[in-house]
């Protein structure tokens, strides 16, 4: 399990590094109030953002080297070529979007829309677009790399004394939850994991990562393109 210790370290390590990016726009811009404004405002500049994933994203990295160094973990065959099958992924995306729409609706909880907020809300023009671009192509790159091509593979290959289809199941589940608690929001928790598990599946089924990619990103841009129409105001 030293690949899932590497996964959290290198997600750790991804935050302090955003957080030093921040610290590093904070002062570039003159930020009023500095780093702990920042830290407190609701919906945050998108340089804030885009610092922040950057931050992420790369001890996100430093953990997916880590784990395919000197065959730690093989890599699968071809996970990242595409191929022209793999665009039925992107319908199933936008279904699982809907689809964790229509299970919250009953609900109406108020701060549902907080993340997409955080995100978007003091984003407009260039920054818009940046941000926009980052969490429908990128973010689901680096995620379905380290939260399926590793974590998964490392939980479904690495448990021993069970069976092999109770490993892939510990598997689908283990990543699929430290997916949810990874984006922090408690009330999306439940819907980010359910997601986790479809892409987990997909992922294993397909033994690749570009069909998982595209139900992420698609999943993704669903959103996007929600909050693209809330603006428009239609």
């Amino acid at each position: 399990m030293a690949i899932v210790a590497a996964g959290f370290i290198g997600f750790l390590a991804g935050q302090i590094l955003a957080t030093l990016l921040e610290a590093l726009g904070v002062a570039l811009t003159h930020y009023p109030g500095g780093l702990s404004a920042l830290a407190k405002v609701a919906n945050p500049p998108w340089w804030a953002n885009s610092l922040g994933l950057l931050g992420l994203w790369t001890g996100f990295m430093a953990a997916i080297i880590y784990a395919y160094r000197e065959g730690r973990l093989v890599p699968w065959p071809d996970q990242w070529r595409p191929r022209v099958s793999d665009l039925l992924y992107v319908v199933l995306g936008v279904a699982c979007q809907y689809a964790v729409d229509l299970a919250y609706d009953p609900f109406h909880f108020k701060s549902l829309n907080q993340p997409v907020n955080h995100l978007f809300a003091a984003s407009h023009g260039t920054g818009f677009v940046v941000i926009g671009l980052m969490t429908v192509l990128f973010a689901p790159f680096f995620e379905e790399w380290l939260f399926r091509g590793v974590l998964f593979r490392a939980i479904a290959e690495g448990v021993t004394g069970v069976t092999r289809r109770t490993a892939v199941v510990l598997g689908v589940l283990g990543s699929a939850v430290l997916f949810g608690l990874a984006h922090g929001e408690l009330l999306e928790f439940a819907g980010l994991a359910a997601l986790g598990v479809v892409l987990a599946v997909v992922a294993y089924r397909a033994k690749r990562l570009v069909p998982s990619y595209l139900t992420h990103a698609s999943f993704n841009a669903t959103a996007f393109i929600m909050v693209i129409h809330l603006r428009s105001g239609h």
